[in-house]
């Protein structure tokens, strides 16, 4: 039973690693016999795997098809980017004055990683420290409810798409820029107001590349801040 979970678990990471690299495109159809096949296994695991993926909404079942990965809903992609915009606006700016040196360091440490990725860049890998970073600015938080909204709309982002920056790679540039800029006005002791819009036009400005690439239509003008 656990060597079956461990190869459900492989099959999961796979699949999933694929769907956020795009090599499993939405729309992609799922042959669960090609893909054990490719892992060595039987489609029992990767079945389960891919019930799994189903329960996440990455992947869908089609009558007479079978399983396909997804079409992103990109409405709720920007109503969570747009509703973390404000509340980490905020969050980052109730946790300037809290903020010692040494977390100002740790900020600046984990953007300095993110740096070293853009010459080999691993979208994943810069998501997550991405996220480390941001959540190193919010850690002193005085309002404890605004912390935890900040995290659940963060985990139901990383549910909605693996990572904005396999879609804009290039934006990941700018996004470093963007952090540097937010610590220094911290460490320079910068208005709250100020704080905060910058952190919010740091979320905004990522949302505005993603509908630039994918809905070139419907993004211009939609964030004037």
């Amino acid at each position: 039973m656990t060597k079956m979970l461990s190869k459900s678990q492989q099959a999961y990471q796979w699949i999933k690693e694929r769907i956020a690299g795009q090599t499993y495109t939405p729309g992609y159809r799922l042959v669960l016999g090609t893909i054990a096949g490719e892992l060595d296994m039987s489609v029992v695991p990767v079945r389960e795997a891919i019930r799994q993926l189903e329960a996440e909404g990455l992947v869908h079942f089609e009558h007479n098809v079978g399983a396909r990965v997804a079409m992103v809903d990109d409405t709720q992609y920007r109503h969570s980017m747009e509703a973390l915009s404000i509340l980490e606006g905020s969050a980052t700016a109730m946790s300037a004055r809290h903020l010692t040196a040494d977390d100002l360091r740790l900020a600046r440490a984990i953007n300095a990683q993110m740096i070293d990725t853009l010459d080999h860049f691993d979208p994943p890998a810069f998501t997550r420290l991405n996220q480390q970073f941001h959540a190193a600015l919010i850690a002193p938080c005085p309002n404890p409810r605004l912390h935890e909204l900040v995290t659940l709309e963060m985990a139901r982002l990383n549910r909605l798409r693996d990572s904005t920056f396999s879609f804009v790679p290039g934006r990941a540039h700018e996004s470093v820029r963007e952090h540097e800029h937010i610590v220094a006005l911290i460490e320079n002791g910068a208005q709250t107001s100020e704080i905060e819009r910058a952190a919010r036009d740091h979320h905004s400005a990522t949302l505005d590349a993603y509908l630039t690439k994918e809905h070139p239509d419907e993004a211009v003008g939609m964030h004037v801040h």
